[in-house]
């Protein structure tokens, strides 16, 4: 069968899928239009303020929109937030003082925090380095949260907890929106004082609630995935409790200034339309993810999750066996692309990555994923992580070139 054929029989396949997911899309963007219509957004929003920032309607506007959207009390939505990784950063800086444990009950976080929190690197300011401990719950066999171990695991000390929500670079479940709901639970069983940090990067919209809404206290992530509808130019979120939210403002700016400075540059209007844009396009992007994996799961590779189980995030892996078909995917997806179809992936290293990357991403934000995307870190099993699409044809189109490249799988 060639590659357009599968293609097609994946479409058919899979049409009650993506029938079930537009159902989920509606239910989000009822959700987002009754938070727009609650705050009367209006053109008056769009305006920018210069300078500190001070008195930004648009901004204080949308911080209480993006807040009723996700279930939090406030949210901090800036375009100063370099990325996912400084918006997390933020949240844990400002929450966690010395002499306090971080405790990551979803194995190891995502390589990007590995710095941050002190795992690797020297003299760069790491929470590791401001006397802040950190401990992490390993994964049980099959890759689920070992409950047992986490019934048992606050301390004293035990100031936040940790909840990675996607699967990051590693062969695991994402967490639904039911998990995390539990672990908060276990959690405070033992410790109600202990803060429950989720970080929330590709898991916005998936489904249709956010985990301040099942008693999370504080998430962060970045606004160039999810949440900016593919085309809000930069920033990150932090939302939750209101305290916690400020905590986190204070490391973003300064104590004293918090949430109440911050030019927006002009950016307001595509934050809110990013906003509103993102239900359908996080519908899109799963339904490229179940067709990804319906087709490499037919040429025999093995895929996260499986063609038919639920999206949790909007990563699809791949595990492709060796460092020439990653290579060779990636080069597939970026003639594919919409931007930069002509260059050619190669191996490098990347800020804040241990090992080196490959990445297809003809994007129009540099580095948002939203376009369908792809990357992986050349390190066994040699997985490749699809992400995003802005239109599940798009994400055909590309796959049709990635199944010419790459072949049955020979295992």
């Amino acid at each position: 069968m060639n590659s357009f054929n599968r293609l097609q029989e994946a479409q058919q396949t899979l049409s009650p899928i993506f029938s079930s997911i537009d159902t989920k899309v509606k239910k989000n963007l009822r959700r987002v239009l009754e938070a727009f219509r609650r705050h009367q957004v209006g053109v008056h929003h769009f305006a920018g303020v210069t300078g500190y920032g001070h008195d930004d309607l648009g901004r204080e506007i949308l911080d209480r929109v993006f807040a009723d959207v996700v279930g939090a009390e406030a949210a901090a939505v800036r375009v100063q937030f370099v990325s996912g990784t400084h918006a997390i950063a933020a949240a844990l800086f400002g929450v966690l003082r010395p002499g306090d444990e971080m405790l990551a009950v979803a194995g190891a976080p995502y390589d990007t925090l590995e710095e941050v929190i002190g795992l690797r690197g020297q003299g760069q300011g790491s929470l590791k380095e401001f006397g802040i401990t950190y401990r992490q719950l390993e994964l049980t066999e099959s890759g689920e949260i070992d409950w047992q171990t986490l019934a048992a695991a606050i301390r004293p000390e035990t100031r936040l907890v940790h909840i990675q929500r996607s699967c990051g670079y590693s062969w695991r479940p994402s967490l639904s929106i039911l998990d995390i709901e539990k672990i908060v639970r276990l959690v405070k069983q033992q410790n109600p004082e202990t803060v429950c940090f989720v970080d929330n990067c590709y898991g916005e919209f998936i489904e249709d609630q956010e985990p301040p809404a099942v008693g999370a206290d504080l998430i962060a992530g970045s606004l160039i995935k999810n949440p900016g509808g593919t085309i809000v130019p930069a920033g990150g979120y932090v939302a939750g409790r209101a305290d916690l939210v400020e905590r986190a403002a204070f490391r973003l700016t300064a104590p004293g200034i918090g949430r109440e400075g911050g030019a927006t540059f002009d950016q307001n209007r595509l934050l809110f339309q990013g906003l509103f844009l993102a239900p359908q396009m996080v519908g899109e992007a799963m339904k490229g993810n179940h067709l990804t994996a319906y087709v490499f799961d037919q040429l025999g590779y093995p895929v996260n999750p499986a063609p038919f189980a639920p999206r949790r995030d909007v990563i699809q892996a791949i595990k492709l066996g060796s460092p020439e078909k990653i290579i060779a995917f990636c080069k597939a997806v970026q003639s594919y692309s919409p931007i930069g179809s002509y260059l050619s992936p190669v191996p490098a290293q990347m800020p804040g990555y241990e090992s080196n990357l490959v990445m297809a991403g003809g994007t129009f934000i540099d580095g948002s994923t939203s376009e369908f995307s792809a990357d992986g870190p050349l390190r066994e099993p040699y997985v490749v992580f699809c992400q995003g699409g802005t239109h599940w044809t798009h994400v055909a189109l590309a796959l049709e070139a990635a199944i010419e490249e790459v072949g049955q799988c020979e295992g």
